[in-house]
């Protein structure tokens, strides 16, 4: 079974993007996700985790998913690889998001208030 659950903010505001001849609407970002420990400095670190989501709702969550928003992801991980301009194999992990969901009200609507 392939399943992740993270919960972090949004480094920056996700990119939405439409694909092929269809149009299929992709929206690309990357969370930025607490480790549970701190590190012999006694800082605390974090891991950046690419996620894409491809769902039919891309457009409406797109506005919302903005730098620094706090967001729980559940999805599965996904691993592709591809040959780059000097013929060298590389590869892509990322999270491929199945559910979003917000875990604060957005800032900006609660001044709107």
């Amino acid at each position: 079974m392939n399943k992740v659950l993270l919960i972090g903010r949004l480094t920056k505001d996700c990119e939405l993007k439409q694909i092929g001849e269809e149009g299929n609407l992709l929206i690309n970002f990357t969370i930025a996700v607490q480790r549970s420990y701190v590190n012999n400095k006694g800082e605390r670190e974090a891991d950046f985790i690419p996620v894409s989501y491809w769902r039919k709702s891309a457009e409406s969550l797109a506005p919302n998913l903005t730098k620094g928003r706090l967001v729980s992801i559940l999805g599965r991980i996904n691993v592709r690889s591809y040959t780059n301009a000097n013929d060298e194999k590389r590869y892509i992990t990322q999270v491929v998001a199945e559910q979003i969901n917000f875990m604060e009200h957005n800032r900006a609507d609660e001044e709107a208030k």
